[in-house]
């Protein structure tokens, strides 16, 4: 004998686990830690300084 599903929660489930795995596709695409956040923010703030640093005063 096959056990009785309530379509229901059946549907609710299936809708959570597609949710999480569209979840865990955005967080490997978009997701940094904040370490790489940091790093990134580091090296941005370095590249605009010697960029700042070539620049000609005006007369």
């Amino acid at each position: 004998m096959t056990e009785v599903i309530n379509l229901r929660q059946a549907k609710k489930t299936l809708a959570r686990a597609a949710k999480r795995a569209q979840a865990d596709e955005n967080a490997a695409k978009f997701g940094r830690t904040k370490a790489q956040r940091d790093l990134e923010e580091a090296q941005a703030a370095k590249a605009r300084a010697e960029l700042d640093a070539h620049r000609r005063e005006p007369e």
